[in-house]
């Protein structure tokens, strides 16, 4: 004889309920207002009665918290790899690590087809330094498979401690066996904007994200560089760099152009179509420039590339880049969670959307080895562009 546990079958029942009252009193609200189709209703119906019986039937008891939010997860990765469901927990952890100063690996990560991809990681952080690439994907952490869960389940698995460790498996394009790092999590301190003199004639510039100050970091770089009067051009190194603010994308490409759109976004909603243009003022004087791209290139840096190479402002070389073309906002909601929603899209100046395509470099230059590494003696995209502008 098998028993059921009754007392736990009539909670469920009386949740179900509940769920199902709040659901027909909205309903009821938005025919009113909207005429939503039957379809919608069935629809809702049904995921109330998948639900009540898994509640009743399913071989172990369910936290239906975690399968709500497991609900509310699908529904938005549905939409797109970038849309997603923060629980107040995550949302808090985000906010901490938006702040400049968060324990952490150093990597900025996205879905595609239902697996954690490496979008790039952050310039001497422990992701980097460990060997971590964009373009890898995240099979395991710590042992737990990764596939199957929510973006954000895979970001919480990765927080820790400062001073622990952690173990990532990962599968590389190109390469047969999974490749495992173990990896011991830092306080991440993410300084956007580094410059130097190379060669006494050439202004090198990297980048490594869109914080709210980069814009004015890279103009006090540029004034002090172009007080060198064997100057013979620049070199904006946008390797590795996931993305960031918006305006601050705007704010930079704006500096190395005379004129002309940089960006526009559309949406559905009007207020989310809007077009940016460049003020007239080169701050290189029109000054021979190389921005140098890869696949950890994303987002706001690839608008800065499209919109630099549109205007033949500047000679793109590299790798193509991501193809991360879309705006998200962060929604708060009434349970101190938010969700990443995908509002917009970026188009180019040439009225091409990056999203899925990227941005196809003028000259490809391919990493050349496994040891490679940014501004060293391994970095032949670095030493093609300083022979470009040194002729």
């Amino acid at each position: 004889m098998v028993r059921t546990n009754s007392k736990r079958k009539d909670i469920n029942i009386n949740v179900m309920k509940k769920i199902l009252i709040f659901v027909t009193a909205s309903l009821f609200f938005f025919k009113i207002s909207h005429s939503y189709n039957n379809d919608i209703y069935k629809k809702i119906y049904l995921f109330c009665e998948v639900l009540e019986k898994i509640n009743k039937e399913y071989v172990d008891e369910v936290d239906q918290s975690k399968s709500m939010d497991a609900a509310i997860n699908g529904l938005l990765q549905s939409l797109d790899p970038y849309s997603a469901y923060m629980t107040p927990e995550s949302f808090e952890g985000m906010q901490t690590e938006t702040s400049g100063e968060f324990g952490g690996l150093g990597i900025e990560v996205g879905m595609e087809a239902g697996v954690v991809k490496v979008i790039s990681p952050i310039d001497n952080t422990p992701a980097s330094i460990a060997g971590l690439k964009a373009g890898d994907y995240i099979v395991k952490i710590n042992n737990v498979q990764v596939q199957g869960k929510s973006l954000m389940e895979a970001v919480d698995l990765m927080r820790g401690p400062v001073g622990s460790s952690i173990e990532i498996t990962v599968r590389r394009r190109g390469v047969k066996k999974a490749l495992i790092f173990n990896i011991t999590r830092e306080i991440i301190q993410v300084q956007s904007v580094k410059s130097e003199l190379i060669d006494n004639n050439i202004g090198y510039i990297r980048l490594t994200s869109f914080n709210e100050n980069s814009s004015e970091q890279i103009k006090e770089k540029v004034n002090k560089l172009n007080k060198n009067k064997d100057l013979k051009g620049y070199i904006l190194d946008l390797r590795n760099n996931p993305g960031g603010l918006l305006s601050q994308a705007i704010k930079i490409s704006d500096f190395f152009l005379e004129n002309g759109e940089i960006v526009s976004t559309k949406g559905r909603k009007i207020s989310e179509n809007r077009r940016w243009f460049a003020k007239k003022g080169d701050l290189t004087n029109g000054k021979t420039l190389i921005v140098l791209i890869n696949y950890g290139s994303a987002s706001a840096s690839e608008i800065v590339a499209g919109a630099l190479k549109d205007h033949k402002r500047a000679i793109i070389l590299g790798e193509n880049s991501y193809g991360k073309g879309s705006v998200q906002s962060i929604i708060p909601l009434k349970n101190r969670g938010a969700i990443r929603l995908t509002i917009a899209k970026y188009y180019l100046p040439s009225g091409k959307s990056i999203s899925e395509v990227g941005v196809t470099p003028d000259i490809e230059v391919l990493e050349s080895s496994d040891d490679f590494k940014f501004n060293s003696e391994t970095d032949n995209q670095l030493k093609f562009a300083l022979k470009l502008l040194n002729g």
